[in-house]
């Protein structure tokens, strides 16, 4: 009886931690599942594809949220293959309902429902199933797990007041740390003058180095507060049948090795506001062909009709920049700086000194920088001025008549300028 009791418990361990790698798995955008063709002309019963949808929203108390991390995950069960897409959010795309707009738009139009057939409609295949998790719950697992290990490629610091609730602030050095959910977060956030492109970038790195933490040996006595941070943060269609049966299937693919892609396309932008133009074509051909089935000419003439309608849409004033090779990891070291007139700057005064937002926009304004917003910060006690901006432009803030600190960070053409208790408007 006991040894009956014994298997017993060890088989529903085993289904507990299958269940927790999968849905951790699946949090970060390597969920894997089961049930799709690509098209019966193109695939057998036994050489199915399964697509997965995967949304990091960020929700707010006073707004549904937005998509902050999208992704779509394939495997190919005849052969353990596997397949992780990344679609940067400020993607230019087609919302039905809605014209035109950022592609993490969609989920506040209309949840993940409108994310899902949007994303189809670009990618040009269907969906199966959806993954979606709170990003606020990231940092709770993370310490679940015991933390990760991440390689820091340069020194990273961000500061943004208006970003979160007291404020957001980035703060990393170089070098391989073990982190815990907060500096994992803040690595996983970080944005400079490479924009979304660089962010995905460590997004992937991250799911990696969490993959490979879920899978450890170590992870067993830990369960327990991994499944509750798990409960409640994962909302998916999947059935607890289909999540079990892929947690097999991990390790395989993993050995595998998962293929990580971005969306092919070109920044651009559109007056202050910056967007990814996807190549449709390339795009469509990438998501068949990593799944090892041809490009029938049926599908290039769909996806070339879709490039034109696209291309058709887009804004004559669209200002498109040269294509990212996501496989180079400069840092924009190569990258020439703007002149103030491409810069919008974002000024907050959260020093509770009145007028001084809109005396320091004056200052900008003739120095031939772009202001987009005058705002007041969620504090008045914030005790440095600082100027925010990507490392190719900070030359461009020197020599301010006001005190203050010049970080890098940010977007390649923006900066955010939060005005502190040091300010002195007689300087």
């Amino acid at each position: 009886m006991r040894k009956t009791r014994r298997k017993r418990s060890f088989k529903r361990l085993k289904l507990l931690l299958g269940f927790a790698a999968v849905m951790l798995v699946a949090v970060l955008g390597w969920y894997l599942g089961k049930g799709d063709q690509l098209g019966a002309q193109n695939t057998s019963e036994e050489d199915r594809i399964t697509r997965v949808i995967i949304l990091g929203v960020d929700r707010r108390a006073d707004d549904v949220g937005r998509s902050d991390t999208l992704m779509v995950a394939s495997i190919r069960q005849e052969d353990d293959t596997g397949a992780l897409l990344s679609l940067p959010r400020d993607t230019r795309v087609a919302i039905k309902g809605y014209g035109y707009d950022k592609l993490n738009h969609a989920y506040a139009y209309g949840g993940h429902e409108l994310s899902q057939s949007t994303v189809e409609q670009l990618i040009g295949v269907p969906i199966d199933r959806y993954i979606l998790i709170d990003t606020k719950a990231f940092e709770r697992i993370v310490d679940a797990v015991g933390g990760v290990d991440i390689d820091v490629e340069k020194r990273m610091y961000y500061e943004d007041p208006w970003d979160d609730n007291g404020g957001l602030v980035i703060d990393l050095y170089p070098g391989e740390q073990h982190m815990d959910g907060d500096h994992a977060i803040q690595y996983v956030r970080y944005r400079d003058g490479e924009g979304d492109i660089g962010r995905i970038k460590r997004q992937q790195k991250f799911m990696k180095a969490l993959l490979a933490r879920v899978l450890s040996p170590d992870i067993l006595p830990k369960l327990p507060a991994v499944a509750e941070e798990i409960k409640g943060a994962v909302e998916t269609d999947m059935s607890m049948k289909e999540l079990i049966s892929f947690a097999s299937i991990l390790e395989a693919v993993r050995s595998h090795g998962l293929k990580t892609e971005m969306l092919p396309g070109k920044p651009a932008y559109l007056a202050d506001v910056s967007y990814w133009m996807p190549d449709v074509v390339a795009t469509r051909r990438m998501v068949v062909e990593d799944m090892n089935v041809n490009v029938t000419p049926e599908m290039l003439a769909a996806a070339e009709r879709a490039a034109r309608e696209y291309e058709a849409n887009q804004p004559k004033d669209m200002q498109v920049m040269a294509s990212v090779d996501m496989k180079k990891d400069d840092d924009g070291k190569n990258l020439k700086p703007l002149k103030p007139e491409e810069i919008s700057v974002l000024v907050i005064n959260s020093s509770g000194i009145n007028g001084a937002g809109a005396e320091v926009a004056d200052v900008l304004r003739k120095k031939g920088f772009v202001i987009s917003s005058v705002e007041t910060g969620k504090t008045s006690s914030w005790e440095h001025t600082t100027i925010t901006t990507s490392s190719q432009n900070t030359d461009l803030f020197y020599g301010m008549p006001f005190q203050c600190l010049i970080m890098d960070g940010g977007g390649r053409n923006q900066a955010v300028v939060n005005i502190g208790l040091d300010y002195d408007r007689k300087r």
